[in-house]
């Protein structure tokens, strides 16, 4: 937690708006994305989609695969709670559909369902994209398909597997976007940067989250950025995210969101 809280005060001081970026790509994206304002209808169902999981008082038994929980002592858990914890914020949410919705993504894999809240954002950005997403958990993902069945959130392939069995049959394929949320370590971020390296385009879009997590988090995310295929990325302290584009210069950006 105090890792987490220098990290932030360091962000402050370091981060700003569209007025500090000076690359047309970023700062369209900064304007016409991030700083959007707009209430589209698919907020409404992304609003009732997590509400139904808050109500949820039911337990499961999860299989956790990553690096554990800071809120949870034991691995039964009440659905309700995992939600309002552990699941990406509604923010967060919208913030995600709007990007697969600006960059009109077909293509989506993302590493981490959970329940699917980031699922659900990920599905009503483009209804017409093929969604591909990853659970570890059978408990958890069961969960999730049935919220996607309920919700009708029917472009959305859910594989039930660890990432590491999965990536490697996923990895043939090209991916407009990319979302990584599952094991927040240092290894296993760089392992999975790396696997799917060779699958990412001239336009595709790898977000990371919880850079801020760890240290070792923040590490993975700065050898990540610098890595020669990556020609953009921008911190949002919550997320990284990186470009792959070849016409743009290579630059770092720290972005309030």
């Amino acid at each position: 937690m105090w890792y987490q809280i220098k990290q932030y005060i360091k962000f402050l001081k370091t981060s700003t708006n569209q007025h500090g970026v000076h690359s047309p790509f970023v700062y369209n994206l900064v304007t016409k994305c991030f700083y959007d304002r707009s209430r589209y209808k698919e907020y409404t169902i992304l609003k009732q989609y997590r509400q139904s999981l808050y109500q949820n008082s039911k337990s499961i038994s999860i299989s956790d695969f990553g690096s554990g929980s800071r809120v949870f002592k034991s691995n039964n858990r009440v659905i309700s709670k995992m939600a309002k914890t552990s699941g990406i914020t509604s923010k967060r949410a919208k913030l995600l559909f709007r990007m697969v919705r600006y960059f009109n993504s077909k293509n989506i894999l993302e590493l981490g369902t959970s329940l699917g809240l980031a699922t659900s954002a990920l599905s009503l950005g483009h209804k017409q994209a093929s969604i591909t997403t990853i659970e570890g958990c059978p408990e958890t993902a069961k969960i999730a398909q049935e919220q996607f069945s309920t919700f009708q959130l029917n472009n959305i392939h859910l594989k039930v597997s660890p990432f590491e069995k999965a990536l490697p049959e996923l990895a043939l394929n090209l991916y407009d976007l990319v979302y990584i949320d599952g094991n927040h370590t240092k290894q296993a971020t760089l392992n999975y940067f790396e696997i799917l390296l060779p699958i990412a385009t001239n336009n595709s879009v790898f977000i990371f989250d919880d850079i801020h997590w760890s240290k070792g988090m923040t590490e993975a995310w700065d050898i990540i950025k610098n890595h020669p295929s990556v020609t953009v990325s921008i911190d949002t302290f919550f997320w990284g995210i990186i470009f792959f584009r070849k016409e743009q210069a290579k630059e770092h950006f720290t972005i309030r969101v």
